[in-house]
């Protein structure tokens, strides 16, 4: 596996107190849920989720700010914002080389959330996922970090690397920040079950074995796993992991409750950078992936 570079602490680009951070939770999460709504409504609709992934802070955080509303107009329903690490193991080369991009810019915890909260002052209204390791959690302090996502109005949190025992004991699953859960290919039938009790708001099962990454086609046994997976919790299931282009996100929408995109996205900032052509490409990508999911 190529490993991203180690790099010096960053600088935070937001001064400490412009941390969204307080004593108290002030409401900041909608009541019922922002993920739990969205869900139920499109299970009404009888449509599927888009989720769109991206790297906070690739190739900087006003970028970001700017390519969350493109993506929400090209169709997405959710955001999963990942939390730049120096050692991100659950990820493919082009998702180590935006945590890089992120950190060597300065992007920092305190301002992803930061960022969240101005997204929510500014009407953003679509959930919004943390997708990260334990060591900036583990950093930052675990309740801090918890008071903080949920004041900034972070939604939902996945943390890749910390067994579910551990999470559901450290951030159990019953608070307004919903825990998400991976599932993979090879997790045995008993271990899902287990799984799944300690998950909230939706179950994300990794499409493949390995690390994310784009993908030519997908695994023949995607349905009898996704199947299963759904028989074992009422929680929505949503799909990821190499999904680029209409067809396969039509197929897997077929079968899931939801569809994430995510290194097709990151390549394409990636090539573009600051580019003004930057925005136009992205929404141009995704609006007919959020249409073959919403059709499906």
């Amino acid at each position: 596996m190529v490993h991203c570079k180690r790099l010096p602490r960053a600088k935070p680009i937001f001064p400490r107190e412009a941390w969204p951070i307080s004593g108290t939770i002030l409401g900041m999460m909608s009541s019922p849920h922002r993920i739990d709504d969205l869900f139920a409504r499109l299970k009404k609709e009888k449509r599927k989720a888009l989720v769109a992934y991206l790297v906070a802070g690739d190739p900087d955080l006003a970028t970001t700010a700017q390519l969350i509303p493109a993506l929400i107009e090209a169709g997405a329903d959710i955001i999963e914002l990942g939390i730049p690490f120096s050692d991100p193991l659950a990820d493919g080369i082009v998702n180590q080389l935006g945590c890089q991009r992120a950190l060597e810019s300065g992007t920092t915890l305190p301002g992803v959330l930061t960022l969240i909260s101005k997204l929510r002052k500014e009407k953003c209204t679509v959930p919004l996922v943390l997708f990260t390791y334990y060591n900036p959690v583990f950093a930052f302090g675990r309740e801090k970090f918890e008071a903080a996502a949920i004041q900034a109005g972070a939604d939902g949190l996945l943390l890749l690397d910390l067994p579910p025992e551990e999470a559901a004991h450290d951030l159990p699953p019953g608070g307004d920040l919903r825990r998400i859960v991976l599932v993979a290919p090879t997790t045995p039938e008993a271990r899902v079950r287990s799984l799944v009790t300690t998950a909230s708001g939706f179950v994300y099962y990794v499409s493949r074995e390995g690390v994310t990454g784009m993908q030519q086609s997908l695994p023949t046994t995607l349905g009898e796993k996704v199947a299963f997976l759904k028989k074992a919790t009422s929680l929505p299931v949503c799909v990821g992991f190499g999904i680029s282009n209409p067809e396969q996100a039509a197929q897997v929408a077929s079968l899931a409750d939801g569809v994430v995109v995510g290194s097709a996205i990151v390549d394409r900032i990636a090539k573009l950078g600051r580019s003004p052509k930057l925005l136009p490409e992205i929404t141009a990508f995704l609006k007919p992936i959020a249409q073959a999911v919403h059709a499906a």
